[in-house]
């Protein structure tokens, strides 16, 4: 099967590039024999690509060491699931992995389309099978064949990283991966849209679903690689604006934004050069992402930096996609032009164009934060590191402005908003989000930007609770419905506006949340068997934690595990027992000489509030590991976190919300007729029918 898997990946380049010629002749020559195989061979290829990740796995599942990406991501240890995971644990795999991906979406576009929209398949055929191709020439001419074999074979293999030895991490990436490789669909049927001269909204139209899809797993794999940064990392947070967290993060807001503007170009006609760019801009970011990663550049925990060759093929592809986009653009951009211009400052396309404004000024400043530091060592040779301080300085403000406008945007009137609409729509949610503010302040809740961000909250999410009232209650009152069904049959008829509603209200919890850390409250405390500690929350709580005693286990075979010291604590809330929760620092054989132990937090989540534990040093490594009785004292870090579970609530809540969107309305015309006014209201939150 490994030899088989080989094969496939070097026969696949060939049948690639031959799609990939096959589909822009076709295009051009309209000859229907070319375009079929071009689509035929995308099937190929991906089917190539199962069999090259069958391989690798095989690999890993028999422990076969002489291959050099299995001797250094598994050994004989390895639990089964990790070695399963194996194919997306190191550079070649997940480069392997991300290309298998593309072909299964692209071998998925070209079968929903191959009886439609046939104006746009030679080129999308050929733009697909180009990206593929690049992808396949990276895994075989730049050193890092996942099928690459050492001159000998080891005993064993060097293992996983114990901190990637976690269920979340195991999700993390391949969610990414599915929002990376899914935006690359719209970008094809863009790129056909410029090669073909269909220039009008159909397009979007097509991509509708892929864009939001491409979102959704965007989303949830950063949320996924926070609550991984969460649990396992063990310093108590969950983002710190590392580059490879940052570069997640650039696709995500140009998609965002691109969701909001489409539904100008939709409504108006217009934004149509600016679409066409923000497409290519998240398609170029999502090879960024990749790039940033796998290059070598930088040093993250993330990262699987090995061979610098890579930068230098990715920089040449990124830069060549870039040039033949602005070149097309260019040749069609008297055909882009727009059908209408913004009638008032004050109007639904202002509102949505500011969004976007918004929106890549935060790519752009969290893009330089990134970069700057590699520009600078690069220009002066010194090493210049840029950290959290300035992507909160310059980033927290714009994000209010996006919260703001997420209960604006929606409701304010297209063309020119009148005093009447103004005053209907927001008199309410702006006395809401005053009173908000006013009650929390006079409760003690006096950081300023908290403050800010639970009024502008409680006003966005004033509006869109508004919105449901009266949509529910004109259907109850037209079709002599009970309101509990009448909401059902509102939302199921434009699920593509009510969807995204429910989105902004995701949106504003994890707001909430983030706004929570304000309130953090970190101790430090020295603590010996029987001692008691008490903490206070921001919530009026009072935490009491009796240290009960340290438990040392030693060599354990499996993961590698030399040793660990487990510090149990119990604990009180208000008095009442919340059972124990314990903190670990762990010793893997697999680690560097003169690296410090690692660290397992103990949390206890509460709806309000979380209880986070870290061992943060003992007193007496040696004498704890050598079982010494009177080599108990360590220090305790205790953390009280507010909020934080409202971030998986969001994450739950925008789940549900792009769900809905997703699905298709049912009837249109019928809800255009029983429903007039909400009817005619475009989409909110990008929302897709």
């Amino acid at each position: 099967m490994i030899l088989l898997g080989e094969f496939a990946l070097w026969i696949s380049l060939p049948v690639a590039l031959w799609g990939m010629v096959l589909g822009y002749t076709g295009g051009r020559t309209q000859r229907g024999d070319l375009v079929l195989s071009a689509e035929r061979s995308v099937y190929a290829v991906f089917l190539l690509l199962a069999l090259a990740s069958s391989g690798v796995v095989a690999a890993f599942l028999g422990d076969r060491f002489e291959y050099w990406y299995v001797a250094n991501y598994s050994n004989r240890e390895l639990e089964l699931f990790y070695k399963i995971t194996g194919l997306w644990a190191g550079q070649r795999g997940s480069l392997l992995f991300w290309a298998l991906l593309l072909g299964f979406f692209s071998s998925l576009a070209v079968f929903m389309n191959r009886a439609k929209n046939r104006e746009f398949m030679p080129y999308v055929a050929g733009v697909l099978q180009t990206i593929l191709a690049f992808f396949i020439v990276v895994l075989l001419f730049a050193n890092v064949n996942p099928f690459e074999q050492l001159g000998f074979t080891p005993a064993n293999g060097q293992g996983l990283n114990p901190q990637l030895q976690n269920y979340w991490m195991t999700i993390h990436p391949p969610t990414l991966y599915l929002g990376f490789t899914a935006f690359t669909i719209p970008f094809a049927f863009g790129i056909a849209a410029l090669l073909s001269g269909r220039l009008d909204s159909r397009w979007i139209q097509l991509t509708r679903r892929w864009i939001l899809t491409s979102w959704l797993f965007l989303s949830v794999g950063i949320v996924m690689g926070m609550r991984w940064a969460y649990e396992e990392l063990g310093w108590g947070g969950y983002w710190f604006w590392d580059p490879v967290e940052n570069a997640s993060l650039l696709p995500w807001l140009t998609a965002t934004a691109f969701l909001h503007s489409i539904q100008i170009q939709e409504t108006r006609g217009m934004l149509k050069v600016w679409n066409m760019s923000l497409v290519l801009l998240t398609f170029l970011l999502t090879i960024f992402a990749t790039f940033l990663t796998r290059s070598g550049l930088i040093e993250s925990v993330h990262s699987f930096a090995q061979e610098i060759r890579i930068a230098l093929i990715f920089l040449g592809f990124m830069g060549a996609v870039l040039a033949a986009s602005i070149v097309l653009i260019l040749y069609r951009l008297p055909s882009l032009k727009s059908d209408n211009q913004i009638e008032s400052f004050v109007s639904r396309e202002s509102a949505f164009l500011f969004n976007n404004l918004m929106f890549i000024g935060i790519a752009f400043t969290v893009m330089w934060g990134t970069m700057f530091p590699l520009i600078s060592e690069g220009v002066t040779g010194q090493q210049i590191s840029v950290g959290p301080p300035f992507f909160q300085k310059v980033n927290f403000p714009l994000g209010l402005i996006l919260l703001a406008l997420a209960g604006i945007g929606p409701v304010i009137a297209w063309r020119r908003a009148t005093k009447k609409n103004l005053q209907r729509n927001f008199s309410t949610p702006v006395i809401v989000g005053l009173v908000v503010a006013a009650a929390l302040w006079i409760s003690g809740a006096r950081h300023a930007l908290a403050l800010t961000t639970w009024g502008i909250s409680a006003f966005v999410l004033t509006v869109i609770v508004t919105e449901f009232w009266k949509g529910t209650r004109a259907r109850a009152r037209i079709e002599g419905e009970g309101y509990a069904t009448a909401l059902f049959h509102l939302v199921s008829r434009n699920r593509r506006r009510w969807g995204g509603y429910i989105v902004h209200v995701a949106i504003v919890f994890i707001f909430m949340a983030f706004a929570g850390a304000a309130y953090n409250v970190d101790e430090r405390i020295h603590m010996v068997p029987g001692d008691v500690a008490e903490v206070t929350s921001p919530m009026g709580h009072t935490y009491a934690l009796t240290y009960e005693g340290l438990s040392v286990s030693l060599n354990n075979g499996q993961r590698n595990l030399m040793w660990q010291a487990i510090a149990t604590v119990s604990v009180t809330k208000d008095g009442k027992p919340q059972g124990i929760l314990t903190t670990e620092k762990r010793r893997y054989a697999t680690q560097e000489a003169g690296a410090p132990p690692m660290t397992e937090v103990g949390i206890r989540s509460y709806p309000l509030e979380d209880l986070y534990l870290i061992l943060s040093a003992l007193d007496d490594i040696e004498g704890a590991v050598s079982a010494d009785s009177e080599a108990q004292g360590l220090d305790l870090q205790v953390l009280i976190k507010p909020l934080v579970s409202w971030i998986w609530l969001g994450t739950l809540t925008l789940v549900g919300g792009t769900l809905i969107a997703l699905w298709p309305s049912v009837d249109r015309r019928r809800a255009a007729e029983t429903e007039p006014e909400l009817a005619a209201e475009p989409a909110t939150a990008g929302a897709s029918d």
